[in-house]
């Protein structure tokens, strides 16, 4: 469990500091930021948007290093070029319309096979690696792991704001990323041989040109010896991310250890870690989840409660007790979304929301 590397992607905003909008600046970002990072600053589909990636890291203090050199430093060359940049799913009023496409092969690609579907992409995400070399591990750790997918997604909401709106949810995004084919929670495969037939019937027929386009909550990855939730909202604090990360990691460690004692935890249907996903991205950590086992709605309060007490045997071996103890302070203080809704009933001024996440993104930086 020890050995469990982990990663983390984020998508930024770039934000005018001025008038609050969404502007389109990745080029600059990319000639300047190359000379630093290389290959861990990227293009998105979108030019107001930035990814960026850690290295491979050994642990989770390792993980939080890299987030806080890559905010601060990403961060420093907005601000020399009179930009900022933003840690959220969804930017409170921008809207896509106003967007320009990057220029790149693989982009124009999606905009031709998804339309206006990928036009509407206006959304931002995060994405956590646990590396597991063994491929038939991960297809059984997404198995069991897909249960607890709502749970994560809860914990990670920042995105409560669709083009100057409330949407009345707290996780906007998820409802625009799943427009696209091959979203939400993944398939069940009994081994690695019947998903890379999967793969291969996808790529046969034309669906696909290669797996990377297979866009689950959680998929094996196409190049790294990895396993990536790709189910979070872009979250707003370091605290959160890393503690979000943390606990993916030690719930990966959990899953582990069971099979090592020939145990599992119980397969459900999609359908059901669909119900559950709807009420996550719906309520966020204030809404009720369903025990599948009890058969009956639970406070996710006391779901999480439930989760840390599950992973409590894991978290000393990984050294992450101190991180993954940060979710009882997101149950405690809310999520982004939580947080972004009271600035505005507070102020009655999207700006100021916008404001907030300026300076929330670079919290402990």
């Amino acid at each position: 469990m020890e050995d469990l590397t982990i990663g983390i992607e984020e998508e930024y905003q770039i934000v005018d500091p001025e008038s609050r909008e969404l502007t389109s600046y990745i080029t600059e970002f990319l000639d300047q930021g190359a000379m630093i990072f290389r290959d861990q600053v990227k293009p998105e589909f979108l030019q107001s948007q930035i990814e960026v990636g850690s290295h491979v890291c050994q642990n989770i203090q390792e993980a939080k290093e890299e987030i806080r050199l890559l905010r601060r430093v990403v961060g420093d060359i907005a601000v020399e070029n009179n930009r900022r940049i933003v840690a959220a799913g969804t930017h409170p009023f921008s809207h896509w319309q106003d967007q320009i496409i990057t220029d790149r092969n693989r982009y124009k690609g999606l905009l031709d096979s998804m339309q206006i579907v990928a036009r509407r992409l206006l959304i931002f995400g995060m994405h956590v690696h646990i590396g597991i070399p063994d491929r038939n591990m991960q297809i059984d750790i997404m198995n069991q792991m897909s249960y607890f997918m709502p749970h994560i997604l809860a914990l990670s909401t920042s995105s409560p704001f669709w083009f100057g709106h409330k949407t009345g949810l707290k996780s906007y995004r998820s409802i625009v990323f799943e427009d696209l084919p091959r979203t939400g929670t993944p398939e069940r495969f009994d081994s690695v041989l019947e998903y890379d037939h999967y793969v291969d019937t996808l790529v046969k027929c034309g669906c696909i040109d290669e797996p990377s386009m297979i866009w689950w909550d959680i998929r094996p990855h196409h190049n790294f010896p990895t396993l990536e939730f790709r189910i979070c909202d872009c979250t707003t604090k370091i605290n959160e991310v890393i503690a979000i990360a943390a606990l993916i990691q030690a719930l990966v460690a959990k899953m582990i250890q069971l099979r090592r004692q020939n145990r599992t935890w119980r397969i459900y249907r999609r359908s059901l870690i669909a119900e559950n996903k709807w009420r996550a991205l719906k309520d966020g950590i204030d809404g009720k989840l369903i025990d599948f086992g009890k058969e009956c709605e639970v406070p996710l309060r006391s779901l999480m409660e439930e989760m840390l007490e599950l992973v409590d045997d894991v978290v000393d071996t990984l050294g992450t007790r101190e991180e993954v103890e940060y979710i009882r302070t997101i149950m405690e203080e809310g999520t982004s979304a939580d947080r972004q809704l009271r600035c505005f009933e507070e102020t009655g001024s999207l700006n100021a929301v916008v404001d907030m996440l300026i300076k929330e993104t670079f919290e402990g930086c």
